[in-house]
């Protein structure tokens, strides 16, 4: 990494995961929150809304892993699949407000690759078993 930005490498990666996992964390919650909806939501767009405890783990279990840095490659690439299907099933067509959404989606997976190929930083559950292993 450039020589100027090392320094600041561990508060990037902290302050990438706190903003990346902070969209997880409020969709999962808000699934919850409004769960009969979001059901309806989802059988309205051909997914079964039986699926959706597991889109409320996907997206509350792994918005809190990545904030935590706890199996942060894994959680990461998990959601940059979840992102880029629910890009497809929920943000696809002609309306240029969902092409938006489409977009954002890739751009969210786009990040969750670097961070799964970048790990949680010093700052992360990650890091302590690693020190505690040594």
């Amino acid at each position: 990494m450039n020589t100027f930005l090392e320094p600041l490498r561990p508060h990037l990666l902290l302050i990438g995961r706190v903003l990346l996992a902070a969209m997880f964390i409020q969709a999962g919650w808000g699934k919850i929150s409004a769960y009969e909806a979001t059901q309806g939501y989802m059988a309205a767009m051909g997914v079964p809304g039986g699926l959706l405890p597991l889109v409320i783990l996907a997206e509350l279990g792994g918005g809190l892993a990545i904030l935590l840095g706890f199996l942060t490659p894994v959680a990461a690439l998990g959601l940059a699949v979840f992102s880029v299907i629910a890009a497809v099933l929920f943000h696809g067509g002609d309306d240029p407000a969902q092409q938006i959404h489409f977009m954002k989606n890739l751009s969210i997976a786009g990040g969750l690759v670097v961070l799964a190929a970048a790990g949680g930083g010093r700052a992360s559950i990650d890091a302590l078993i690693q020190r505690n292993r040594r």
